[in-house]
């Protein structure tokens, strides 16, 4: 009797033995894939993670259909690492391996198939087998792996799929996605040899005749005299209301040089500064700061203010642990951060670093996964969203985990949800390798832990090449409105400095972190407000596409356009969204091109770059964002940021409302004025004298930690006490409540530690479900995998009660 035991991609906790042949049983090694039977007549992509012979007691073994791989494509410490996320974060230990693998590698028996568009086949070298698949997807569109199966009369035929994904034939039917080029801009330049003065008075010379040649080349002067960028053909001809035949002209004579240049305005060539980093003295004591902390600590913070040049650092000591032929992990919170990040690190260490996060798709996340199993030195480095962790690294030399704080790095759903900075640090452990985490606004636990002597801790206070930190000015709304000096929601204050930024031609950011025109519509008359028919919120106006839309389940209906309670045609707006901010600047500078970025802007895998790039080549002059704004992105011509209103971060019910704001504040303020010029932020509120905005302006993380620290003690939360928060949902009230307080009742006996509930959250409805949360706080000194396993114990006994099946359970572990 021979047996394997096997994780498979669904949500479930427990393990399942097959029983394989003596051959078969020779052959698997933990971390092969196998195509296993499950359930009535699906076959799913299973994990091998041991081979025994013991005959299970509950059920029949039934036999694999086939083994997948040759050899091992997930190593041991990666299983272990999933059994931990499983067991900390308290979820299957299926969804964790589904979660895990690129989607690609986990073929099933309902996965669609089709032709990959616009791909030449040769149908001479596709094999019999293939060619029929080849065939019946000439006759429809798109075939589920089972259809497959009857085709070719036979059930083994995940490698026939494979290889014809490996050969561009196919695709799996999720991943059909828009491409993107970058923009290729076209300029302009004086040939060199025309730049002296002889040059130039020769060049007129030649061109006395050609009055409209000599007319663009004049402008040509005028324009770089004026604007010290490059000239792009665009401008050009507008300027001198020529064609772009004069332009080529001039061209074909060898008085302009055309060139390209790809979104990217910072050419490293040029300045050469990219490849002989020269850390400045800083940044050099931070980095051997570090490399001391690293002899007797495992995980060091680099606590440095914004643009302090922290991105340098790294690459110093990527470049060490590259040399001892070490693989490097860099993690970002934000798909934005990626793309601009991998253009510094590419132009730095070539085809070294390789790149993964869910964006890219499916076929080329199973190239990475490969070249990391393989350890290639083409992915050597690897930068990805939180996704990356769970690559199946073998020699892992160092972590990185950038803007350490953001709450990103947090999956909420699907399960496991895990913390990626937590799981890395975890992971490194088990690879015996260093993590730094890095932040100019640490999470409180970090910081705790720093202090604490857990983790190491370099600071730096300066930015790099002594630029000055932003100048922030307050302006108090109460009293600019009570002097009447607001147009809309700005400021005369915010006015002003918009409009000197641009006529000095520098770019604005602006941040308000509310997407839509304005959240709420109210009848002036019986002052009803349209709500969500599924969710307990009011509706957003959205202005573009005249709708009211929930942002929670995606419900709309167009703008009324009298009260749907008393028919009155009084209705009036209140609250306002990066929407609002968007058309008010429009009316106020009329000549200025301005862009927004928030989540109805950025849809679609190159939403970001799009926007971004625009913004690089200075397409777009003021941006208004939301919090994507706020994450670690470099634009060197940006010399002013105003914070709309600061109040409404702030007044979150959220233990960590005030931590967050700091957080947002500072990381806002420190796009600006990040090379030569001193920046400016511009903070509308309404109490300047709160606390935290106060701790802003100075800059002071130290007295917003302490405080914060001194009120986290007394009302019992982290980094002092761990929390565990669980979700009940049912779309039956009465049902839901008395499911709720069931478990809390049983938990409340069996657990002596506070726990909290059952509480409706503030939004207690969305998609026609009911919530209630109970929330348990784990003391320091208790045990936490005992708390834990006496949770899951009354989870499985609630469970257990029929009337309370139908209610789902979620366990978020420090869901913060």
């Amino acid at each position: 009797m021979h047996f394997v035991e096997v994780i498979l991609p669904l949500s479930l906790s427990k393990t399942f033995t097959y029983s394989v042949s003596e051959s078969e049983f020779d052959f698997i090694k933990n971390g092969m894939r196998l195509a296993v039977p499950f359930g009535k007549n699906k076959i799913f992509t299973a994990l091998a993670i041991e081979t025994h012979q013991n005959k299970p007691s509950l059920y029949e073994a039934k036999e694999i259909e086939q083994i997948l791989d040759e050899k091992p494509i997930v190593n041991q410490i990666q299983i272990d690492h999933w059994f931990w996320i499983a067991s900390y974060y308290m979820c299957a230990i299926g969804d964790v391996y589904r979660g895990a693998m690129p989607s690609a590698l986990l073929l099933e028996s309902e996965t669609m198939i089709a032709q990959k568009q616009g791909s030449f086949v040769d149908e001479n070298k596709l094999t019999d087998e293939e060619f029929l698949v080849y065939q019946a997807l000439q006759q429809q569109s798109s075939l589920k792996v089972q259809d497959i199966m009857a085709i070719l009369n036979k059930k083994n035929i995940f490698p026939i799929i494979n290889t014809l994904i490996d050969k561009n034939i196919v695709v799996l039917q999720e991943e059909i996605q828009d491409s993107y080029k970058p923009k290729l801009v076209r300029y302009v330049r004086l040939n060199s040899k025309y730049e002296s003065d002889e040059g130039l008075s020769e060049l007129l010379e030649t061109l006395k005749s050609a009055h409209k040649q000599k007319e663009v080349l004049l402008t040509y002067f005028q324009l770089s005299a004026v604007d010290k960028n490059p000239i792009t053909v665009k401008k050009l001809v507008e300027t001198a209301r020529s064609s772009t035949a004069i332009i080529k002209a001039l061209i074909e004579k060898e008085i302009f040089e055309e060139y390209y240049v790809q979104h990217d305005r910072v050419n490293y060539e040029e300045n050469g500064i990219e490849f002989k980093l020269q850390l400045s003295a800083a940044q050099q004591t931070a980095f051997d700061e570090i490399k001391h902390n690293f002899l007797k600590k495992e995980v060091c913070l680099l606590h440095g203010v914004t643009s302090s040049g922290k991105t340098e650092i790294y690459t110093k000591l990527i470049e060490e642990f590259i040399a001892t032929g070490k693989q490097v992990l860099y993690l970002l919170p934000e798909i934005a951060l990626t793309t601009q990040l991998v253009g510094r690190l590419r132009n730095y260490f070539g085809n070294k670093v390789a790149v993964f996060h869910s964006k890219y798709s499916n076929n080329e996340r199973v190239e990475v996964w490969r070249q990391v199993l393989e350890q290639s030195p083409k992915s050597q480095i690897v930068i990805g969203a939180r996704s990356a962790l769970f690559l199946p690294f073998s020699n892992l030399g160092l972590v990185i985990v950038d803007e350490e704080h953001e709450q990103t790095f947090k999956q909420t759903d699907p399960s496991p949800r895990y913390h990626a900075r937590d799981a890395a640090i975890v992971l490194a452990n088990s690879h015996k390798a260093k993590v730094i985490l890095g932040s100019a606004t640490p999470s409180i636990e970090t910081y705790f832990n720093a202090q604490s002597n857990k983790y190491g801790l370099v600071e730096i206070a300066e930015r790099f090449g002594n630029v000055k930190m932003p100048e922030i000015e307050l302006v108090d709304l109460k009293d600019k409105y009570f002097r009447k000096r607001m147009t809309g929601h700005f400021s005369d204050t915010l006015i002003e400095e918009v409009a000197t930024a641009l006529s000095l031609g520098e770019q604005v950011i602006l941040f308000q972190n509310r997407r839509g025109f304005s959240p709420v519509v109210e009848c002036m008359t019986c002052g009803h407000v349209p709500q969500c028919q599924q969710c307990d919120v009011s509706l957003t106006y959205h202005k573009h596409k005249n709708q009211l839309r929930c942002h929670y389940c995606g419900y709309a209906i167009s703008n009324p356009t009298n009260c749907h309670s008393c028919s009155s045609v009084h209705l009036t707006t209140k609250g306002f969204g990066t929407e609002q901010i968007q058309l008010e600047l429009v009316n106020l500078f009329p000549n200025a091109k301005i862009g927004r970025m928030d989540q109805d802007t950025t849809r679609g895998k190159f939403g970001f770059e799009k926007i971004i790039d625009s913004f690089k080549n200075q397409e777009i002059e003021v941006l208004v964002g939301t919090q994507m704004l706020a994450k670690g992105l470099d634009f060197e011509n940006v010399t002013l940021v105003g914070i709309m209103n600061a109040d409404n971060m702030l007044y979150h019910p959220d233990f960590r409302a005030f931590e967050r704001s700091f957080q947002m504040m500072t990381q806002v303020s420190g796009r600006s004025g990040r090379t030569k010029k001193q920046g400016k932020v511009i903070i509308q509120t309404y109490n300047p004298n709160h606390n935290t905005i106060q701790q802003v302006i100075n800059n002071n993380y130290s007295a917003m930690y302490i405080e914060q620290l001194y009120e986290r003690q007394i009302y019992k939360y982290p980094p002092y006490f761990k929390l565990i928060k669980l979700t009940l949902k049912h779309k039956d009230f009465d049902k839901l409540k008395e499911g709720s307080f069931w478990l809390y009742q049983v938990m409340q006996q069996n657990l002596f530690m506070p726990v909290l509930g059952p509480e409706e959250p503030a939004i207690s409805r969305i998609r026609n479900e009911y919530i209630r949360t109970i929330m348990i706080k784990i003391p320091l000194d208790k045990s936490l995998k005992g708390t834990k396993k006496t949770i899951q114990k009354i989870l499985n006994s609630f469970d257990a009660v029929a009337q309370f099946r139908a209610i789902k359970v979620t366990v978020n572990v420090d869901f913060y």
